[in-house]
Protein backbone atom coordinates (compact mmCIF):
# COMPACT_ATOMS: atom_id res chain seq x y z
CA UNK A 1 0.00 0.00 0.00
CA UNK A 2 1.40 2.84 -1.25
CA UNK A 3 0.99 6.55 0.87
CA UNK A 4 2.29 9.45 -1.20
CA UNK A 5 3.96 12.05 1.73
CA UNK A 6 4.78 15.91 1.72
CA UNK A 7 7.21 16.86 4.41
CA UNK A 8 6.22 20.76 4.16
CA UNK A 9 2.62 20.19 3.57
CA UNK A 10 0.37 22.00 5.84
CA UNK A 11 -1.26 19.53 8.43
CA UNK A 12 1.86 17.25 9.25
CA UNK A 13 2.78 13.36 8.30
CA UNK A 14 -0.04 12.09 10.60
CA UNK A 15 -2.88 14.10 8.75
CA UNK A 16 -1.82 13.31 5.36
CA UNK A 17 -1.83 9.72 6.30
CA UNK A 18 -5.52 9.49 7.53
CA UNK A 19 -6.84 11.69 4.83
CA UNK A 20 -5.19 9.20 2.21
CA UNK A 21 -6.35 6.54 4.15
CA UNK A 22 -10.03 7.89 4.43
CA UNK A 23 -10.27 8.05 0.73
CA UNK A 24 -9.85 4.75 -0.08
CA UNK A 25 -11.83 3.76 2.39
CA UNK A 26 -14.52 5.99 1.18
CA UNK A 27 -13.81 5.32 -2.13
CA UNK A 28 -13.75 1.47 -1.61
CA UNK A 29 -9.89 1.09 -2.73
CA UNK A 30 -10.13 -0.48 0.93
CA UNK A 31 -13.24 -2.22 1.08
CA UNK A 32 -14.59 -3.97 4.37
CA UNK A 33 -12.41 -6.54 5.59
CA UNK A 34 -9.46 -5.34 4.35
CA UNK A 35 -6.37 -5.76 6.93
CA UNK A 36 -4.03 -3.06 6.54
CA UNK A 37 -0.48 -3.08 7.63
CA UNK A 38 0.91 -2.91 11.63
CA UNK A 39 1.80 0.82 12.33
CA UNK A 40 5.68 -0.73 12.94
CA UNK A 41 5.57 -1.88 9.05
CA UNK A 42 3.63 0.66 7.79
CA UNK A 43 6.23 3.43 9.31
CA UNK A 44 8.76 1.31 8.07
CA UNK A 45 7.41 1.49 4.36
CA UNK A 46 6.75 5.32 4.68
CA UNK A 47 10.44 6.04 6.69
CA UNK A 48 8.61 7.69 9.45
CA UNK A 49 8.05 7.04 13.22
CA UNK A 50 5.92 4.46 14.23
CA UNK A 51 4.13 7.22 16.22
CA UNK A 52 2.94 9.25 13.37
CA UNK A 53 1.01 5.76 11.71
CA UNK A 54 -0.32 5.38 15.43
CA UNK A 55 -1.73 8.88 15.62
CA UNK A 56 -3.43 8.57 11.98
CA UNK A 57 -4.73 4.81 12.88
CA UNK A 58 -6.36 6.03 16.50
CA UNK A 59 -8.13 9.16 14.18
CA UNK A 60 -9.45 6.43 11.73
CA UNK A 61 -10.92 4.47 14.72
CA UNK A 62 -12.14 7.44 16.57
CA UNK A 63 -14.50 7.75 13.46
CA UNK A 64 -15.49 3.70 13.21
CA UNK A 65 -13.53 3.35 9.96
CA UNK A 66 -10.98 0.77 11.12
CA UNK A 67 -10.71 -1.57 14.52
CA UNK A 68 -8.62 -4.16 15.77
CA UNK A 69 -9.02 -7.39 15.76
CA UNK A 70 -7.39 -10.04 17.95
CA UNK A 71 -4.94 -12.39 15.85
CA UNK A 72 -5.92 -10.94 12.77
CA UNK A 73 -4.93 -6.68 12.88
CA UNK A 74 -6.28 -3.91 12.17
CA UNK A 75 -8.96 -4.31 9.24
CA UNK A 76 -11.70 -1.92 7.72
CA UNK A 77 -14.52 -1.64 9.72
CA UNK A 78 -17.14 -1.29 5.97
CA UNK A 79 -18.90 2.09 7.67
CA UNK A 80 -19.32 4.43 4.81
CA UNK A 81 -17.94 8.20 4.59
CA UNK A 82 -20.08 11.11 3.44
CA UNK A 83 -17.85 12.35 0.25
CA UNK A 84 -16.52 15.98 0.83
CA UNK A 85 -18.78 18.34 -1.13
CA UNK A 86 -18.03 18.81 -5.21
CA UNK A 87 -17.53 22.09 -6.36
CA UNK A 88 -20.47 23.48 -7.93
CA UNK A 89 -19.13 24.91 -10.89
CA UNK A 90 -15.56 25.16 -12.38
CA UNK A 91 -13.90 28.29 -13.73
CA UNK A 92 -12.38 26.41 -16.64
CA UNK A 93 -14.35 26.25 -19.79
CA UNK A 94 -13.62 24.71 -23.34
CA UNK A 95 -13.66 26.68 -26.25
CA UNK A 96 -16.84 27.55 -27.51
CA UNK A 97 -16.37 24.97 -30.87
CA UNK A 98 -16.48 21.71 -28.31
CA UNK A 99 -19.42 22.92 -26.63
CA UNK A 100 -21.57 22.65 -30.36
CA UNK A 101 -23.25 19.66 -31.72
CA UNK A 102 -21.33 19.70 -34.77
CA UNK A 103 -18.63 18.07 -32.67
CA UNK A 104 -20.94 15.83 -30.59
CA UNK A 105 -19.74 12.48 -30.60
CA UNK A 106 -21.74 10.09 -32.49
CA UNK A 107 -23.04 6.78 -31.64
CA UNK A 108 -21.03 4.20 -33.05
CA UNK A 109 -22.42 1.23 -31.06
CA UNK A 110 -25.78 0.29 -33.20
CA UNK A 111 -26.48 -3.09 -32.66
CA UNK A 112 -29.21 -4.39 -35.76
CA UNK A 113 -29.85 -7.88 -37.12
CA UNK A 114 -29.75 -6.07 -40.60
CA UNK A 115 -26.68 -4.04 -40.33
CA UNK A 116 -26.10 -1.28 -43.34
CA UNK A 117 -23.82 1.09 -41.77
CA UNK A 118 -21.58 2.57 -44.50
CA UNK A 119 -17.82 2.33 -43.69
CA UNK A 120 -17.36 -1.00 -42.05
CA UNK A 121 -15.72 -3.90 -43.95
CA UNK A 122 -16.52 -7.53 -43.37
CA UNK A 123 -15.45 -8.24 -39.66
CA UNK A 124 -16.11 -11.71 -40.67
CA UNK A 125 -13.93 -12.55 -43.61
CA UNK A 126 -10.68 -10.75 -41.43
CA UNK A 127 -7.64 -13.88 -41.57
CA UNK A 128 -7.77 -13.57 -37.51
CA UNK A 129 -5.48 -16.23 -37.19
CA UNK A 130 -2.78 -15.67 -39.74
CA UNK A 131 -2.73 -11.56 -37.67
CA UNK A 132 -2.52 -13.72 -34.15
CA UNK A 133 0.70 -15.54 -35.49
CA UNK A 134 2.14 -12.29 -36.88
CA UNK A 135 1.24 -10.36 -33.43
CA UNK A 136 2.45 -13.24 -31.48
CA UNK A 137 5.28 -13.91 -33.04
CA UNK A 138 6.46 -9.85 -32.72
CA UNK A 139 5.71 -9.65 -29.06
CA UNK A 140 7.85 -12.79 -28.83
CA UNK A 141 10.72 -11.64 -30.68
CA UNK A 142 10.76 -7.88 -30.70
CA UNK A 143 13.76 -6.32 -28.10
CA UNK A 144 12.79 -2.51 -29.05
CA UNK A 145 11.35 -1.07 -26.06
CA UNK A 146 11.95 2.44 -26.31
CA UNK A 147 10.06 5.28 -28.26
CA UNK A 148 10.84 4.63 -32.30
CA UNK A 149 10.84 7.26 -34.89
CA UNK A 150 7.36 8.95 -34.71
CA UNK A 151 7.17 8.78 -38.71
CA UNK A 152 7.07 5.04 -38.38
CA UNK A 153 8.70 1.82 -39.06
CA UNK A 154 11.27 2.17 -41.77
CA UNK A 155 9.98 -1.38 -42.71
CA UNK A 156 6.08 -0.83 -43.20
CA UNK A 157 6.61 2.74 -44.89
CA UNK A 158 9.37 0.63 -47.09
CA UNK A 159 6.30 -1.80 -47.56
CA UNK A 160 3.40 0.48 -47.65
CA UNK A 161 5.23 2.69 -50.75
CA UNK A 162 5.64 -0.51 -52.84
CA UNK A 163 2.25 -1.70 -52.41
CA UNK A 164 0.86 1.64 -53.04
CA UNK A 165 2.69 2.25 -55.85
CA UNK A 166 2.30 -0.96 -57.58
CA UNK A 167 -1.31 -1.06 -56.77
CA UNK A 168 -2.43 2.57 -56.97
CA UNK A 169 0.07 4.21 -59.12
CA UNK A 170 1.40 6.30 -56.24
CA UNK A 171 4.63 7.99 -56.62
CA UNK A 172 6.32 8.34 -53.31
CA UNK A 173 9.71 7.21 -51.08
CA UNK A 174 9.10 5.62 -47.81
CA UNK A 175 10.52 8.92 -46.30
CA UNK A 176 7.53 10.87 -47.37
CA UNK A 177 4.88 8.54 -45.82
CA UNK A 178 4.01 8.95 -41.99
CA UNK A 179 2.14 6.24 -40.40
CA UNK A 180 -0.82 7.87 -38.49
CA UNK A 181 -3.29 6.26 -35.76
CA UNK A 182 -6.20 6.32 -38.81
CA UNK A 183 -7.06 8.31 -41.07
CA UNK A 184 -8.41 11.04 -39.02
CA UNK A 185 -4.88 11.76 -37.44
CA UNK A 186 -3.11 12.17 -41.28
CA UNK A 187 -6.16 15.12 -41.17
CA UNK A 188 -4.80 16.81 -38.33
CA UNK A 189 -1.12 16.10 -39.41
CA UNK A 190 -2.21 18.00 -42.66
CA UNK A 191 -3.58 20.78 -40.74
CA UNK A 192 -0.76 21.20 -38.39
CA UNK A 193 2.18 21.74 -41.24
CA UNK A 194 -0.42 23.89 -43.97
CA UNK A 195 -2.75 25.38 -42.06
CA UNK A 196 -3.17 28.49 -39.76
CA UNK A 197 -6.25 29.28 -37.24
CA UNK A 198 -8.99 31.44 -39.39
CA UNK A 199 -7.45 29.78 -43.12
CA UNK A 200 -10.29 28.44 -45.61
CA UNK A 201 -11.01 24.86 -46.43
CA UNK A 202 -12.84 23.39 -49.00
CA UNK A 203 -14.83 20.25 -48.36
CA UNK A 204 -17.30 18.19 -50.23
CA UNK A 205 -21.14 19.11 -49.73
CA UNK A 206 -22.45 16.24 -48.80
CA UNK A 207 -18.98 15.02 -47.28
CA UNK A 208 -16.79 12.78 -44.98
CA UNK A 209 -17.96 14.80 -41.45
CA UNK A 210 -14.70 13.40 -39.50
CA UNK A 211 -12.47 15.37 -41.49
CA UNK A 212 -15.13 18.28 -41.63
CA UNK A 213 -14.64 18.74 -38.04
CA UNK A 214 -11.05 17.80 -37.83
CA UNK A 215 -10.69 20.68 -39.83
CA UNK A 216 -13.05 22.87 -37.80
CA UNK A 217 -11.42 22.21 -34.53
CA UNK A 218 -8.56 23.44 -35.64
CA UNK A 219 -9.71 26.85 -36.26
CA UNK A 220 -9.95 26.93 -40.06
CA UNK A 221 -12.93 28.13 -41.65
CA UNK A 222 -14.80 25.32 -43.51
CA UNK A 223 -16.68 25.48 -46.47
CA UNK A 224 -18.93 23.27 -48.19
CA UNK A 225 -18.90 22.53 -52.02
CA UNK A 226 -21.28 21.27 -54.17
CA UNK A 227 -21.11 18.24 -55.84
CA UNK A 228 -22.40 16.52 -59.28
CA UNK A 229 -21.94 13.73 -60.86
CA UNK A 230 -18.72 14.22 -61.73
CA UNK A 231 -17.84 14.94 -58.26
CA UNK A 232 -16.79 18.27 -56.58
CA UNK A 233 -17.35 21.51 -58.64
CA UNK A 234 -14.28 22.73 -58.91
CA UNK A 235 -15.82 26.73 -60.32
CA UNK A 236 -17.52 26.89 -56.56
CA UNK A 237 -14.45 26.75 -54.83
CA UNK A 238 -14.06 30.03 -52.61
CA UNK A 239 -11.06 32.05 -53.33
CA UNK A 240 -8.60 32.21 -50.70
CA UNK A 241 -8.99 28.42 -49.71
CA UNK A 242 -6.27 27.44 -48.55
CA UNK A 243 -6.56 23.44 -48.34
CA UNK A 244 -9.38 21.42 -50.18
CA UNK A 245 -10.26 17.90 -48.99
CA UNK A 246 -12.17 15.68 -51.53
CA UNK A 247 -12.72 11.70 -52.08
CA UNK A 248 -12.12 11.85 -55.91
CA UNK A 249 -12.09 7.82 -55.99
CA UNK A 250 -15.30 7.11 -54.81
CA UNK A 251 -16.98 10.48 -53.05
CA UNK A 252 -18.30 9.89 -49.84
CA UNK A 253 -21.38 9.41 -49.07
CA UNK A 254 -22.66 9.61 -52.55
CA UNK A 255 -20.71 7.45 -54.81
CA UNK A 256 -19.35 8.67 -57.50
CA UNK A 257 -15.98 8.99 -58.75
CA UNK A 258 -14.28 12.21 -59.61
CA UNK A 259 -14.07 12.46 -63.59
CA UNK A 260 -10.92 12.82 -65.43
CA UNK A 261 -11.75 16.69 -66.39
CA UNK A 262 -12.50 17.53 -63.14
CA UNK A 263 -9.50 15.78 -61.61
CA UNK A 264 -7.28 17.54 -64.02
CA UNK A 265 -9.33 20.95 -63.29
CA UNK A 266 -8.97 20.86 -59.54
CA UNK A 267 -5.23 20.19 -59.53
CA UNK A 268 -4.91 23.39 -62.28
CA UNK A 269 -7.09 25.04 -59.97
CA UNK A 270 -4.75 24.34 -56.57
CA UNK A 271 -1.84 25.48 -58.96
CA UNK A 272 -3.22 29.07 -59.86
CA UNK A 273 -4.04 29.38 -55.55
CA UNK A 274 -1.20 27.98 -54.27
CA UNK A 275 -3.63 25.59 -52.15
CA UNK A 276 -2.84 22.42 -51.41
CA UNK A 277 -5.50 19.52 -52.38
CA UNK A 278 -5.80 16.12 -49.31
CA UNK A 279 -6.99 13.28 -51.45
CA UNK A 280 -8.57 10.88 -49.34
CA UNK A 281 -8.17 7.64 -51.53
CA UNK A 282 -10.46 5.16 -49.07
CA UNK A 283 -12.05 2.23 -50.91
CA UNK A 284 -10.00 2.34 -53.62
CA UNK A 285 -9.28 -1.42 -53.67
CA UNK A 286 -12.49 -2.06 -54.05
CA UNK A 287 -13.58 -1.24 -58.14
CA UNK A 288 -15.60 -3.87 -59.86
CA UNK A 289 -15.93 -1.61 -63.48
CA UNK A 290 -14.25 0.14 -65.90
CA UNK A 291 -10.75 0.77 -65.60
CA UNK A 292 -8.86 1.96 -62.21
CA UNK A 293 -8.85 5.17 -61.36
CA UNK A 294 -5.68 7.36 -60.95
CA UNK A 295 -5.12 9.13 -58.28
CA UNK A 296 -4.78 12.67 -57.71
CA UNK A 297 -1.04 12.20 -56.16
CA UNK A 298 -0.01 10.14 -59.63
CA UNK A 299 -0.76 13.17 -61.74
CA UNK A 300 0.27 15.92 -59.85
CA UNK A 301 3.13 17.77 -60.75
CA UNK A 302 3.43 20.29 -58.43
CA UNK A 303 3.53 18.94 -55.45
CA UNK A 304 0.63 20.22 -54.21
CA UNK A 305 -1.74 16.73 -53.13
CA UNK A 306 -1.44 14.98 -49.70
CA UNK A 307 -2.58 11.37 -49.86
CA UNK A 308 -4.30 10.13 -47.36
CA UNK A 309 -5.44 6.32 -46.57
CA UNK A 310 -6.24 3.37 -43.89
CA UNK A 311 -6.34 -0.11 -43.10
CA UNK A 312 -10.03 0.71 -41.25
CA UNK A 313 -11.73 -0.29 -44.35
CA UNK A 314 -9.53 -2.72 -45.76
CA UNK A 315 -8.98 -4.60 -42.93
CA UNK A 316 -10.30 -3.68 -39.46
CA UNK A 317 -10.85 -0.65 -37.54
CA UNK A 318 -9.55 -1.28 -34.29
CA UNK A 319 -6.35 -1.63 -36.29
CA UNK A 320 -6.05 2.21 -35.88
CA UNK A 321 -3.77 2.30 -38.17
CA UNK A 322 -3.68 4.77 -41.43
CA UNK A 323 -0.81 7.07 -43.36
CA UNK A 324 -0.46 10.23 -45.11
CA UNK A 325 1.93 10.58 -48.09
CA UNK A 326 3.43 14.23 -48.25
CA UNK A 327 5.37 16.19 -51.07
CA UNK A 328 9.46 15.83 -50.05
CA UNK A 329 9.04 19.52 -49.04
CA UNK A 330 6.58 18.61 -45.96
CA UNK A 331 8.13 15.36 -44.95
CA UNK A 332 9.91 16.73 -41.83
CA UNK A 333 7.10 19.10 -40.93
CA UNK A 334 4.91 15.78 -41.19
CA UNK A 335 7.34 14.23 -39.00
CA UNK A 336 7.61 16.76 -36.13
CA UNK A 337 3.71 16.79 -36.19
CA UNK A 338 3.43 13.62 -35.55
CA UNK A 339 5.67 13.65 -32.84
CA UNK A 340 3.76 15.96 -31.29
CA UNK A 341 0.57 14.08 -31.47
CA UNK A 342 1.64 11.18 -30.69
CA UNK A 343 5.51 10.01 -30.43
CA UNK A 344 4.22 7.09 -32.82
CA UNK A 345 1.84 4.31 -33.52
CA UNK A 346 2.06 1.15 -31.68
CA UNK A 347 5.25 -0.91 -32.89
CA UNK A 348 4.32 -4.20 -32.03
CA UNK A 349 1.43 -3.37 -34.32
CA UNK A 350 3.54 -1.78 -37.25
CA UNK A 351 6.08 -4.33 -37.22
CA UNK A 352 2.85 -7.26 -38.23
CA UNK A 353 1.23 -5.15 -40.65
CA UNK A 354 4.58 -4.78 -42.47
CA UNK A 355 5.07 -8.23 -42.33
CA UNK A 356 1.35 -9.08 -43.92
CA UNK A 357 1.71 -6.72 -46.25
CA UNK A 358 5.40 -8.11 -47.27
CA UNK A 359 4.23 -12.04 -47.53
CA UNK A 360 1.27 -11.10 -49.98
CA UNK A 361 -1.45 -11.70 -46.98
CA UNK A 362 -2.68 -8.36 -47.43
CA UNK A 363 -2.86 -8.34 -51.43
CA UNK A 364 -4.59 -11.98 -50.71
CA UNK A 365 -6.99 -10.72 -48.73
CA UNK A 366 -7.67 -7.54 -51.07
CA UNK A 367 -8.29 -10.14 -53.76
CA UNK A 368 -10.83 -12.10 -51.87
CA UNK A 369 -12.36 -8.85 -50.43
CA UNK A 370 -12.73 -7.36 -53.49
CA UNK A 371 -14.86 -11.12 -55.15
CA UNK A 372 -16.61 -10.48 -51.73
CA UNK A 373 -17.80 -6.88 -52.38
CA UNK A 374 -18.46 -7.33 -56.01
CA UNK A 375 -21.47 -9.88 -55.29
CA UNK A 376 -22.69 -7.61 -52.68
CA UNK A 377 -22.56 -4.80 -54.39
CA UNK A 378 -24.68 -6.36 -57.74
CA UNK A 379 -27.13 -8.13 -54.89
CA UNK A 380 -27.77 -5.13 -53.05
CA UNK A 381 -28.53 -2.76 -56.30
CA UNK A 382 -30.54 -5.74 -58.16
CA UNK A 383 -32.41 -6.04 -54.96
CA UNK A 384 -33.34 -1.92 -54.64
CA UNK A 385 -34.45 -2.01 -58.17
CA UNK A 386 -36.81 -4.62 -57.17
CA UNK A 387 -38.15 -3.69 -54.21
CA UNK A 388 -38.02 -0.08 -54.31
CA UNK A 389 -38.70 0.81 -58.01
CA UNK A 390 -41.32 3.53 -57.26
CA UNK A 391 -39.36 4.74 -53.98
CA UNK A 392 -35.39 4.66 -54.29
CA UNK A 393 -33.05 5.80 -57.29
CA UNK A 394 -29.65 3.89 -56.95
CA UNK A 395 -26.16 6.55 -57.25
CA UNK A 396 -24.36 4.12 -59.79
CA UNK A 397 -21.36 3.49 -58.70
CA UNK A 398 -18.61 1.08 -59.96
CA UNK A 399 -16.86 0.15 -56.51
CA UNK A 400 -16.57 0.79 -52.46
CA UNK A 401 -18.08 -0.56 -50.16
CA UNK A 402 -21.34 1.40 -50.07
CA UNK A 403 -23.77 2.70 -51.95
CA UNK A 404 -26.32 5.25 -51.94
CA UNK A 405 -29.70 5.72 -53.13
CA UNK A 406 -31.93 8.99 -53.06
CA UNK A 407 -35.70 8.85 -51.98
CA UNK A 408 -38.12 9.80 -54.53
CA UNK A 409 -40.33 13.43 -54.16
CA UNK A 410 -42.99 12.95 -51.52
CA UNK A 411 -41.02 10.25 -49.34
CA UNK A 412 -40.79 10.93 -45.87
CA UNK A 413 -37.46 12.58 -44.51
CA UNK A 414 -34.53 9.95 -44.30
CA UNK A 415 -34.08 10.41 -41.19
CA UNK A 416 -37.74 9.49 -39.71
CA UNK A 417 -37.58 6.19 -41.54
CA UNK A 418 -33.85 5.14 -40.25
CA UNK A 419 -35.29 5.87 -37.26
CA UNK A 420 -38.38 3.68 -37.70
CA UNK A 421 -36.30 1.11 -39.19
CA UNK A 422 -33.57 0.68 -36.83
CA UNK A 423 -36.40 0.13 -34.11
CA UNK A 424 -37.31 -2.44 -36.44
CA UNK A 425 -33.70 -4.16 -36.50
CA UNK A 426 -32.96 -2.23 -39.87
CA UNK A 427 -29.61 0.08 -39.42
CA UNK A 428 -29.13 2.28 -42.45
CA UNK A 429 -27.50 5.68 -42.93
CA UNK A 430 -28.93 8.85 -44.41
CA UNK A 431 -27.60 11.07 -46.57
CA UNK A 432 -29.06 14.19 -45.08
CA UNK A 433 -26.79 13.78 -41.91
CA UNK A 434 -23.42 14.33 -44.12
CA UNK A 435 -24.40 17.51 -45.09
CA UNK A 436 -22.33 20.14 -44.54
CA UNK A 437 -23.71 24.16 -45.10
CA UNK A 438 -27.28 22.34 -45.34
CA UNK A 439 -28.75 19.01 -45.24
CA UNK A 440 -27.54 17.06 -48.13
CA UNK A 441 -29.94 15.13 -50.22
CA UNK A 442 -33.07 13.09 -48.72
CA UNK A 443 -31.65 9.46 -49.20
CA UNK A 444 -30.08 6.55 -48.03
CA UNK A 445 -26.35 5.21 -47.58
CA UNK A 446 -26.37 1.20 -48.13
CA UNK A 447 -22.91 -0.18 -46.60
CA UNK A 448 -22.47 -3.96 -47.23
CA UNK A 449 -19.47 -4.67 -45.78
CA UNK A 450 -21.07 -5.84 -42.25
CA UNK A 451 -24.03 -7.56 -43.82
CA UNK A 452 -23.39 -10.94 -44.82
CA UNK A 453 -24.42 -11.48 -48.61
CA UNK A 454 -27.36 -13.85 -47.36
CA UNK A 455 -28.97 -10.98 -45.27
CA UNK A 456 -28.94 -8.27 -47.83
CA UNK A 457 -32.53 -9.27 -49.52
CA UNK A 458 -34.13 -10.07 -46.24
CA UNK A 459 -32.84 -6.49 -44.94
CA UNK A 460 -34.36 -4.63 -47.74
CA UNK A 461 -37.44 -6.59 -47.16
CA UNK A 462 -37.70 -5.26 -43.37
CA UNK A 463 -36.88 -2.11 -44.73
CA UNK A 464 -39.20 -1.94 -47.82
CA UNK A 465 -42.16 -2.78 -44.62
CA UNK A 466 -41.07 0.20 -42.64
CA UNK A 467 -41.24 2.56 -46.07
Amino acid sequence: MDLHLHLGEEGGLAEQIYAQLQERIRTDVLPAGTVLPSSRELAARLSVSRATVVAAYERLAAHGLIRSRAGIGTIVTGQRVSAPAAPTASPLQARAIWRTEQLAVPDLTADAAFDFAPGVPARTRFPFARWRALINDQLRTRTEVNYADPAGSARLRDALARHLGVSRGVRIAPEQLVITTGAQQAFDIAARILLEPGDTVAVEDPGYLPAYRGFLAYGARVVGVPVDSEGLVVDRIPAGTRMVYVTPSHQFPLGMPMSESRRTALLAWADRHDAAIVEDDYDSEFRFTGRPLTPLQAIDREGRVLYVGSFSKTLLPALRVGFLGVPATLAEAARRAKFVADYGTAGHVQAALAAFIEEGDFARHLRRMRRSYERRHHLLIGTLREYFADTLEPIESSGGTHMAALLTPGQPQDTVIAARALAEGVNVGTISRWGIERPGPNGFVFGYGAIPADRIPDGLAALRRVI
